[in-house]
């Protein structure tokens, strides 16, 4: 629970009126069954952060798939994955 507690401070530190209102946090199910995590860039500190695409496919339900496309980072991966995205996201934006 405190990677979620994490992505909820950060989706509150970028909202600020505006931001919010056309930006924001989008997680989802894929019928493959997987994951997916689109978390807008734009007009965030983060916004011209880039990265090398990862692709791992590994197997038909052991894949992870995560690139920054257009400002917006874009994660997706097999049913047992979200965890994996949500941390390669934060560790984007929070290198150690």
């Amino acid at each position: 629970m405190d990677l979620i507690r994490w992505l909820q401070n950060w989706y509150d530190c970028n909202c600020d009126g505006e931001w919010e209102h056309f930006h924001g946090v989008e997680i989802g199910t894929l019928d493959d069954p997987g994951w997916y995590v689109h978390i807008d860039l734009k007009e965030t500190p983060h916004s011209s952060l880039t990265m090398a695409e990862l692709r791992r496919d590994a197997a038909d339900d052991d894949w992870l798939h995560c690139r920054i496309e257009d400002g917006i980072f874009k994660g997706t991966g097999d049913s047992q994955k979200l965890e994996e995205i949500l941390t390669r996201f934060k560790s984007l934006v929070e290198p150690s």
